[in-house]
């Protein structure tokens, strides 16, 4: 009986020790865990904190650019992608890109109305691309104030309570591109087409003809086709574009474009930057508004 005793003893020892160890095993775990998750967490608040310097080192970039000239071009610094810059533990990099070298799609509507003008220039554009013209008519109709559908390709409440789920036309400007992902006809494969040529900008904006693709002057030049838009580009590259009469005059014949739908200068700019800290990693977008004087100003910034 008591050798009986001893041996469940022994047993129960032995579970008390295996218990004790896997408690142990666990603990180290957690702590490991933890420890690993409070450094991730103090990488991405630095990487977070680098993103900002960055976002500053572009409007420092842009505000000393404006300074020194009233023209914008390829040429100058601001075009050129950031190199990989070594931070504490990682490194920054990035670039900034002109949004008025881009047809801006709120141009499709001024004050409330729909601008017949430029909505030709953006079927010009859509049709560059092999696009449907269509497409044109379905966001002027979600950009306009109001809720009467274009008498052809438009959209308007009826049509977007239908969808599932259901909602209203925005009857408001884009503030970003992304949101052509709710517009009729805008697919995933549209999107991608469209997305190097266009942008949302808070106002009516002019194209920067020096900064602009071929697709772009096409489109806002009437008569211009792509092949002789590429020779103003290729020609720009050996000189860029001085002013706009510069750019009128260089023109072929029968090309003609409205002086306040062209320009030489930009005032909205998009800065891309990536951050790697540790083992954390940190993106954004930052839309840039400059002015006469002054650092640009953050219209919107977005974390990727």
């Amino acid at each position: 009986m008591r050798t009986r005793q001893r041996g469940i003893a022994i047993v129960l020892a032995m579970g008390v020790v295996a218990l004790a160890a896997i408690a142990a095993a666990a603990i180290m775990v957690s702590q490991s865990t933890w420890s690993r998750q409070a450094e991730l967490t103090a990488d991405h608040v630095q990487a977070q904190a680098v993103l900002q310097a960055g976002a500053d080192w572009a409007r420092a970039l842009l505000s000393d650019d404006r300074r020194i000239s009233s023209v914008d071009h390829l040429g100058e610094p601001w075009a050129l992608k950031l190199p990989p810059m070594q931070v504490e533990n990682g490194e920054l990099v990035g670039g900034i890109e002109d949004q008025q070298g881009k047809f801006n799609l709120n141009n499709l509507v001024s004050g409330g109305k729909i601008n017949f003008g430029q909505l030709a220039s953006f079927q010009r554009l859509l049709a560059t691309l092999g696009l449907p013209h269509e497409l044109a008519g379905a966001l002027a109709d979600w950009i306009d104030e109001d809720s009467q559908p274009q008498p052809r390709d438009g959209a308007e409440d009826a049509y977007y309570l239908a969808l599932d789920p259901p909602y209203l036309a925005a009857n408001r400007p884009l503030i970003d591109v992304a949101e052509l992902a709710l517009v009729r006809g805008f697919d995933d494969t549209v999107r991608a087409r469209l997305h190097p040529y266009v942008s949302a900008l808070p106002r009516f904006t002019a194209v920067n003809v020096n900064t602009a693709p071929p697709e772009v002057l096409a489109a806002v030049v009437e008569g211009l086709e792509l092949g002789g838009a590429q020779l103003l580009v290729a020609q720009r590259e050996r000189a860029y574009f001085r002013s706009a009469d510069d750019f009128l005059r260089r023109l072929p014949q029968g090309a003609a474009a409205a002086t306040n739908d062209i320009s030489v200068s930009t005032d909205y700019f998009m800065a891309t930057l990536r951050v790697t800290i540790g083992g954390a990693q940190a993106r954004g977008k930052v839309l840039l508004a400059r002015g006469a004087t002054g650092w640009p100003v953050i219209v919107w910034r977005k974390y990727l």
